[in-house]
């Protein structure tokens, strides 16, 4: 079924379409500390081309992944085949200093610059303010700060349209209301075993914004299973989350279906998200999920996932500062 066509949707009010799923470019630059293996250049750059020539239409990567080594690399297979190719969207993110911790309109102007020259492009159609919880809404709000400098980066023709990409769901609503934003992305917060961004969602369609969800798999957990993994966004899972993966994987061997599928498709499948980032590091992962979006996943067991879903009391949370920043946006 991998050549099967994804479905393209118009992400809110920004007109481009784009494809159900999204290539994520995190692991492409290779970040061992976080996914647990290094991949070298050449297994990303032939992930890249099975990417370009395949049915997905969308790719997203950021400035601070593995210090640019994944934009890096993208611009070499963009290079390679000629350019980006027709009706693909390729987005990228502004980060903070990781030395400094600057996160000055100045910084994200130097993160654009260097965008910009890694990846061979004079224009991004979609550029986010990336993990801004690290230093904090007043911030990046004030006057001469990053929002302000990607609201003048879009004005320059530079970059086509303004989003924001983060952890903590509360964090997220402020920056929504804010109304400086096209594209809200949301990482880790809503999968088969956490939904504790769906009221961003809501906020955000309400608004008419573009809507991209990452990481359903909650870090590889709902694609790998419990018997090979036990972290949930790259952290020790609770008893009580395992515990309740282990019933849906249960729920999907006796229905014989696949747990992973139906993770893929409880976002990919929601009217609120217009497209579903997954990281690919090989030709074999990138066909492996179009099968998955492709597996016929029964309701009833869609039903009974959510049934057995964990409740807000032991639901995880992705990252130790979420209730920090999401106290602060509160």
């Amino acid at each position: 079924m991998t050549g099967e066509l994804l479905p393209r949707r118009t992400l809110g009010r920004t007109g481009l379409r784009v494809t159900s799923l999204c290539a994520g470019g995190s692991v492409l630059g290779s970040m061992p500390g976080v996914f647990g293996y290094d991949l070298p250049a050449d297994r990303a750059i032939a992930a890249l081309r099975e990417i370009f020539r395949g049915p997905i239409g969308f790719l997203d990567t950021a400035s601070g992944y593995s210090d640019g080594e994944s934009e890096r690399r993208i611009g070499l297979a963009l290079n390679e085949i000629g350019g980006v190719p027709d009706g693909f969207v390729i987005a990228s993110k502004a980060d903070r200093d990781p030395q400094t911790n600057d996160f000055s309109g100045d910084q994200v102007r130097r993160c654009l610059e260097r965008s910009l020259t890694l990846l061979g492009m004079d224009h991004i159609p979609l550029y986010y303010l990336h993990d801004p919880e690290h230093v904090g809404f007043e911030t990046t709000m004030a006057p001469g700060g990053a929002v302000e400098a990607l609201a003048a980066l879009k004005s320059e023709g530079l970059i086509g349209h303004v989003g924001v990409a983060a952890g903590p769901v509360d964090l997220l609503a402020r920056y929504i209301r804010t109304g400086a934003f096209d594209v809200v992305l949301t990482h880790n917060r809503y999968t088969l075993v956490d939904d504790s961004a769906s009221h961003v969602l809501d906020l955000a369609t309400e608004r008419g914004m573009g809507v991209v969800n990452a990481a359903p798999f909650g870090g590889g957990i709902l694609a790998k299973g419990t018997a090979r993994q036990t972290t949930y966004a790259y952290r020790p899972a609770p008893r009580s989350v395992l515990d309740r993966i282990a019933e849906m994987e249960a729920i999907c061997a006796r229905a014989g279906t696949d747990l992973a599928a139906a993770a893929l498709q409880f976002s990919t499948g929601d009217e609120r998200i217009h497209s579903t980032v997954v990281s690919l590091s090989s030709p074999e992962r990138v066909r492996a999920l179009l099968d998955m979006a492709a597996t016929p996943v029964p309701e009833v067991v869609m039903q009974q996932l959510s049934a057995a879903r964990p409740g807000a009391a032991s639901r995880p949370p992705a990252y130790p500062g979420d209730r920090r920043a999401d106290e602060e946006a509160g």
